[in-house]
């Protein structure tokens, strides 16, 4: 039977949220780290802890979720739970985001920073499981591609009125408090709304009955499935690969300005080079899409881990504007691509009734993961007083990614 080329109504509403919550990680990826680093540097502190703080304000908030996530995924398969727990951690993220202005101190920003990266990390373990319930097994990869490439040009919206508010503050007759005040709200606004057509259309599909005790049974569940895991070698090695290459993929967002800011670049040359990575982005996740159809999504995979080596080789030697928006672009080419094929292939090879608890675990492999390269970034940086120290490791991170990923892929050939 010939494959649905069009998407579903419901489809539409799971990319919509991806459009929703990548305003809020490109503003992560941009403004946030600078406005943190006129706040520092008000308060006295130097470039290079400057970076470190930021890099470890990340890593505390994705090892909260990589504490809470597992669990809260493994309750969010119990019928009904999924679509409130998702609808509180999103509220959080947005709600924590609107207020990121208010702090006047550098620590009490990153307090708040923290409580909305937690949201919008937790939020993500529901709605990365939604995607066994939204669409058939056949479109995974389709969908969840589509998410990708929709939320990175979808967030450019919201960070353009953001940039431009920031930038003409003056002209506008704001302040640069009020220009911030407003940017904030502004990305938590279209966060919140992009999620509300998801809320109101979604329903659980795969599920396990309503136990007599819900969170008591989640744990039980919880502790069986790591059992699970372990006998199932495909998916562990899977999950071992996709700590290490993703935490690089992660790593290089998340620090991409602040790594840019602290070695001295242009600020508003910064905000664009990253633009433009979404922009490229876009057609590069469509592409890869594509691809899927014609290539195994492992092939596909392979190849992006590769070229993520090398753009993390390239990063240790940077120095120059021009160089740091050649970084941009060959991000975005392959950013979008690892994220969505990691999500859509993890979806294949695990039971789709247990897709909450299954990507609970993920997170801790991912996002919850994360903390190892920003911490590392962070570390070294303070030890050698060099910015770009810990870019090396990166590197690393993504040889080892490929190496264990190639092993996953035989077995689960074999399976």
């Amino acid at each position: 039977m010939k494959e649905h080329t069009k998407l579903t109504k419901l489809e539409k509403y799971w990319i919509l949220y991806d459009v929703g919550n990548s305003a809020f990680i490109l503003l992560v990826s941009t403004i946030l780290p600078i406005y943190f680093n006129s706040l520092a540097g008000g308060a006295g502190i130097s470039e290079v802890d400057y970076l470190a703080y930021w890099g470890y304000a990340a890593s505390i908030s994705t090892i909260l979720v990589a504490i809470l996530g597992p669990t809260l995924g493994t309750l969010a398969d119990t019928k009904n739970f999924k679509k409130p727990l998702f609808a509180l951690c999103m509220i959080l993220g947005a709600a924590a985001c609107s207020i990121l202005s208010l702090p006047s101190s550098w620590f009490a920003f990153l307090v708040v920073f923290v409580v909305a990266k937690v949201g919008y990390s937790a939020s993500l373990v529901f709605y990365d499981s939604m995607l066994v319930d939204v669409t058939a097994p056949e479109r995974l990869d389709r969908v969840s591609s589509h998410g990708y490439a929709w939320g990175y040009i979808g967030s450019c919206v919201p960070f353009l009125l953001s940039l431009s508010l920031v930038l003409m503050n003056e002209s506008l007759g704001l302040t640069m408090q009020a220009a911030m005040t407003l940017a904030f709200v502004i990305n938590a606004a279209w966060w919140f709304l992009m999620s509300l057509p998801l809320l109101k259309h979604y329903r659980q599909r795969h599920f396990i009955p309503l136990p007599k005790h819900p969170v008591k049974e989640s744990f039980l569940r919880l502790y069986r499935t790591f059992l699970d895991i372990r006998g199932q070698k495909h998916i562990f090695l899977y999950l071992l690969a996709f700590f290490f290459f993703i935490d690089g993929v992660y790593t290089i967002i998340e620090m991409a300005t602040a790594y840019g800011s602290a070695l001295g670049l242009d600020t508003t040359g910064l905000l664009l080079a990253l633009l433009l990575t979404q922009v490229v982005a876009f057609p590069f996740a469509l592409l890869f899409s594509r691809l899927s159809k014609q290539y195994p999504t492992a092939l596909l995979l392979k190849v992006c881990i590769g070229a993520y080596t090398l753009i993390a080789l390239f990063a240790i030697q940077l120095d120059k504007q021009w160089e740091f928006w050649l970084l941009a672009f060959l991000v975005g080419m392959f950013q979008g691509a690892i994220q969505a094929l990691s999500r859509s292939y993890f979806a294949r090879i695990i039971p789709p009734e247990k897709s909450g608890e299954y990507f609970g675990i993920y997170d801790i492999f991912g996002k919850g993961a994360s903390f190892m390269g920003t911490t590392l970034v962070g570390v070294m940086a303070q030890l050698t007083g060099r910015s770009n120290a810990g870019i090396a490791a990166i590197a690393v991170l993504f040889v080892i990614g490929f190496i264990l990923f190639v092993r996953a892929a035989k077995e689960t050939q074999n399976c």
